[in-house]
């Protein structure tokens, strides 16, 4: 299994270290944002890189939000 605990992570050509080998925690929810400990940059697809200097960020996964790609909680359900 690719990223398994017994496997070294690999990261793909080109792509930064985090630096001084500090490990980031996400935090992956079902119907909501996806939490990282900040500060962060982000990648977009387009080759953008936005970041934050928050201590942890919101990560829209949704694609609803209008600040993508940070959450504004636009995934929430409306009345």
């Amino acid at each position: 299994m690719p990223n398994s605990p017994s496997e070294p992570a690999r990261r793909p050509s080109g792509a930064p270290e985090a630096a001084s080998g500090e490990t980031r925690r996400v935090v992956v929810r079902r119907k909501g944002p996806m939490l990282v400990e900040g500060p962060v940059e982000v990648e977009l697809e387009d080759g953008s890189v936005v970041s934050s200097d928050r201590f942890q960020v919101a990560l829209c996964t949704c694609r609803r939000s209008r600040r993508y790609p940070w959450c504004d909680t636009s995934h929430r359900d409306r009345a």
